[in-house]
């Protein structure tokens, strides 16, 4: 059973024995104590659990940010079905396509990792990393909070995750942190424009 209180000696993974608790001691983690979360962090492992973290994470921030559009429409009078079915779409997509995106992401930094550090990492490394960073995301549906949650994800606890598995230089997390999210921020930035 996981304990919310008392650090545990171990990084602490989701468990579909224990969703709720063990997701959120992986925000917990990742979220305060990221340099403990990802000094431990075994990068081989099953991407299953990491995919179904990022999934649920992606279906609460959906959820919420719905929630916060519809209120934000009603405050101003302008409630009207299309607007809830804006809300409930653009929530129910976001939580669909959280895997997908951390994906995308993961291409991007292992593409870094392999130009700035070398032939180390692998796909599924790299996206147990990013899955665990995107804890991070269940921030984004509060207003302005939101692009802070990402940047802290996928530039600073994605860079600490890299750093801490391939023992990289401070100078090279930046580089190869920078490198990846440039292509994520910017991909980010299209996709909600677009919505």
């Amino acid at each position: 059973m996981y304990n919310l209180c008392v650090p545990s000696e171990r990084v602490p993974e989701f468990s579909l024995e224990h969703p709720l608790a063990s997701a959120l001691a992986v925000i917990r983690d990742v979220l305060f104590s990221p340099r403990i979360f990802y000094r431990d962090f075994e990068a081989e492992g099953p991407l299953k659990e990491p995919a179904l973290f990022v999934l649920l994470v992606g279906a609460v921030t959906g959820f919420l940010g719905a929630v916060v559009a519809l209120a934000s429409n009603l405050s101003f009078g302008e409630l009207g079905v299309g607007d809830v079915w804006s809300a409930v779409l653009e929530g129910l997509l976001f939580a669909l396509l959280s895997p997908v995106y951390v994906g995308i992401a993961t291409g991007f930094y292992l593409l870094a990792i392999r130009t700035f550090v070398g032939k180390v990492g692998s796909l599924e490394e790299v996206y147990r990393i990013a899955a665990y960073a995107f804890g991070a995301l269940i921030l984004f549906w509060i207003p302005i909070v939101g692009a802070f949650a990402v940047t802290y994800a996928f530039m600073i606890l994605t860079g600490i995750g890299i750093h801490s598995v391939y023992r990289t230089s401070f100078v090279t997390t930046v580089v190869v942190a920078l490198s990846g999210f440039v292509p994520v921020a910017t991909a980010l930035i299209f996709v909600t424009t677009l919505g």
